[in-house]
């Protein structure tokens, strides 16, 4: 009867167990939702650079969203930053605020998004070296190798489709992953002290005095006539890929790893393919579905393996 009684409680502990290892991790589960925010990143700054100047996009969408960082720190009375944590916060806003959005709107210009979205899954490679460089994490060989074939598949992509070379629209893309990989990586070690949502919030305000000021400019050179889906697409990159996709998608780096998590990006392109040809009727060969599959396969891969820290 007592071991009955007992069993009840040991029973119910060990399904609670089972459970927790069963379900995805929370790291895994926001890098995951910061993912599915920005998949739509290249499609909509494909339709904003129909008619708005690249420039204005890349700059405009960090003024927005500095603007609500703004507000948002204002109402949390967020504490302001240590001089150490500014000079992370710089690199952050080099690589997520300016870079990567002036470089792929430059290149979006002469390219479909399609394309780009399979040259930008070079990222989480990128991304693994720049953990190891900035954020002290170790991967495993196995890691690497998954990663490697990720980026092998990228590289064969960008160059058949580019007739045996890598095109100035190209060079821009690779610049915009090794920045965007740079400002990931220190984002997310310093969203381990800050949090997500403060680490984005305060790069864009940093931001803010450059972005402003070039985004006027632009206004002044070019104006700013367009038709309804390119505000339509440059509302969804100020508001969502510049901004709240950010809130999960640093605070899941925080949590399961820079190097690890950044892998989840891997399935950016298949997700990015897919609205390219929904919502912009582009067209999707198999060679671009295929390197998108074996892509895919790769963070697959490399969430199987594990990553460890140089201060372990």
């Amino acid at each position: 009867m007592q071991r009955a009684a007992s069993a009840g409680p040991l029973a119910r502990a060990h399904r609670s167990l089972a459970h927790r290892r069963s379900a995805l991790p929370p790291g895994l589960l926001l890098g995951a939702l910061g993912v599915l925010a920005f998949s739509f990143s290249l499609p909509a700054t494909r339709l904003a650079v129909a008619d708005l100047d690249p420039w204005l996009v890349a700059f405009g969408r960090a003024v927005v969203a500095g603007l609500l960082s703004a507000l948002v720190l204002t109402i949390t009375r967020a504490p302001r930053p240590t001089p150490k944590q500014w000079r992370s916060l710089a690199l952050v806003a080099t690589g997520v605020v300016v870079g990567f959005p002036l470089f792929t709107s430059l290149a979006l210009h002469h390219l479909p998004a399609s394309h780009g979205a399979v040259v930008v899954g070079m990222l989480p490679a990128a991304t693994a070296v720049a953990a190891v460089l900035l954020a002290g994490e170790r991967p495993t060989r196995a890691f690497w190798l998954a990663s490697a074939a990720g980026l092998a598949a990228v590289l064969a992509f960008a160059l058949t489709r580019g007739g045996g070379d890598l095109g100035a629209p190209d060079l821009e893309l690779l610049a915009a992953v090794l920045l965007c990989a740079l400002g990931y990586a220190e984002g997310g070690r310093l969203s381990r002290e800050l949090g997500g949502a403060r680490t984005i919030c305060w790069a864009l305000v940093l931001s803010l005095p450059a972005t402003l000021t070039v985004t006027t400019i632009a206004l002044l050179h070019d104006g700013a006539h367009a038709g309804t889906t390119a505000w339509l697409g440059f509302a969804y990159v100020s508001v969502i890929s510049m901004f709240l996709g950010f809130f999960a998608w640093y605070a899941g780096l925080a949590r399961g790893g820079v190097a690890k998590i950044g892998q989840v990006q891997l399935a950016q392109p298949v997700l990015s393919l897919i609205w390219a040809a929904l919502i912009l009727g582009e067209s999707v060969g198999p060679a671009t579905v295929l390197a998108a599959l074996v892509v895919l396969a790769c963070v697959v891969a490399t969430q199987r393996t594990r990553v460890g820290s140089r201060r372990a």
